[in-house]
């Protein structure tokens, strides 16, 4: 592929290839992988960074058949992906800790190199050029000599958060035609929370709710109500599943009565307490 080049990287179980855009063009160096602290979860993730652009890297694995990648094939159906990210999303949280804000304080200025050094992860170190074009819409920034100072601001943290969330509202209707069929707060709604994947829940992601003036909606919470569900439906089907047997056990007519009757109430019950919960 002409537009692409490949780059191996070693993996835990075996070599895979990622098919990236080609580094060698025009003299700039080759692509870099860099493991960076995820900006909501802060586990390690695999990032390329090539000619100034951040992506993240995603691996896809097909259960049957084979990729076919250029004149490469793939044949056990792996690959990885590597997908364009917002800088400033991944610097946000090391920029929040590196101000060391107390209370009401507004915390530290400080320069760029001290904010990047994250122990256990060099990669931020080569993420500097990027910092220093990128994060200015986020800072405040002070200049003494030729010596630059950031300090994180919320007031534009949030300004460049909520244009983040009003552009992905515009885009979603374009993408999906259910997102065209609701209103434009439930967009907004929608377009908060993809946002937020990127976002910690305190204290971005709430502040951003409340500046945009929704109802905040905790995603750990989403995801342990629909577990609870799902454990209430297995919970109902075991039950129901044991009534009828031991339905059948029963002698003569009663036998198939009970059957029915406890069967059928259980499944209603089920599906009555999940439309409950779903609502």
């Amino acid at each position: 592929m002409s537009s692409s080049s490949t780059v191996w990287w070693e993996g835990a179980e075996k070599t895979r290839v990622l098919i990236a855009p080609d580094s060698g063009c025009g003299g700039n160096k080759p692509g870099e992988l860099l493991t960076l602290r995820h900006p909501k979860s802060e586990n390690g993730t695999c990032y390329f960074f090539s000619n100034g652009m951040l992506q993240e890297l995603q691996w896809f694995k097909q259960s049957y058949g084979s990729w076919l990648l250029g004149d490469y094939i793939s044949e056990d159906g792996s690959l990885y992906m590597a997908t364009p990210v917002d800088p400033v999303f991944i610097l946000l949280p090391i920029f929040d800790e590196a101000r060391m804000k107390k209370g009401e304080d507004l915390g530290k200025f400080r320069q760029l190199d001290e904010i990047l050094f994250v122990e256990g992860y060099p990669g931020y170190q080569q993420l500097l050029p990027v910092a220093e074009k990128c994060m200015d819409i986020v800072c405040q920034t002070q200049e003494v000599g030729s010596m630059k100072f950031y300090r994180l601001d919320n007031s534009k943290v949030l300004a460049w958060l909520s244009c983040k969330a009003y552009c992905l509202r515009r885009t979603l209707p374009e993408l999906d035609k259910n997102y065209a069929a609701q209103d434009e707060k439930q967009t907004l709604v929608d377009a908060v929370s993809i946002v937020g994947e990127y976002l910690r829940t305190e204290p971005w992601l709430k502040l951003l709710y409340d500046h945009l003036g929704l109802e905040f909606v905790d995603p750990t919470m989403k995801e342990t109500n629909m577990e609870n569900l799902s454990t209430a439906n297995e919970n109902n089907t075991s039950s129901s599943n044991s009534l009828q047997e031991k339905a059948k056990k029963k002698p003569g007519k009663q036998t198939k009565q009970a059957q029915v009757e406890t069967g059928s109430k259980n499944i209603r019950d089920m599906f009555s307490r999940a439309c409950k919960k779903k609502c």
